[in-house]
């Protein structure tokens, strides 16, 4: 198996995990478990928001957001440093919302999949960020994607499998 195979194969885990969580009420995707401040929707949101953001780098095509936009989640930045306050904001208010947002995420999660198999090995090695020591390729990008986005949905599948979720 190639290189690129493989970044395929696992680019897809994340999506089917996506399709594995329960039906989620509104009510459970603004719990915040703990009183933790990053809740169902703020993982949803962040994890379609970072994919997005850093594939559209990589592909130089338009954020997918730009067409699922959806207007009470619709603020700058991706998550990253968000303070508790900024992360307890992010809320979705219906059902309608709650499935555009699972949809927004599904259609990065895909468009990733679909663009880790179109490349070539050799564009893996292509280096795309010189601000980090060593230098970041196209390769290393895709796979802290991936990483990123296992971790969040593992996440949600914590907390909507925990008592009282």
């Amino acid at each position: 198996m190639d290189a690129t195979a493989v970044l395929t194969d696992m680019a897809s885990r994340p999506l089917d995990s996506l399709g594995y969580l329960p039906q989620l009420s509104v009510e459970q995707a603004n719990t915040h478990l703990a009183d933790h401040p990053n809740s169902v929707a703020w993982l949803l949101w962040h994890t379609g928001r970072m994919a997005d953001v850093q594939l559209a780098q990589l592909t130089g095509e338009p954020e997918a957001w730009e067409t699922h936009r959806l207007p009470d989640l619709d603020r700058a930045g991706i998550g990253y440093g968000d303070s508790d306050e900024q992360a307890r904001a992010v809320q979705v208010t219906d059902a309608a919302e709650l499935a555009a947002l699972v949809d927004y995420v599904r259609a990065t999660l895909t468009a990733l999949r679909d663009y880790a198999g179109s490349l070539t090995e050799s564009q893996l090695d292509d280096v795309i960020d010189t601000t980090w020591t060593p230098h970041v390729t196209r390769g290393v990008r895709i796979i802290s994607i991936i990483d990123d986005a296992a971790v969040h949905l593992g996440q949600i599948a914590f907390i909507t499998g925990a008592p009282g979720a």
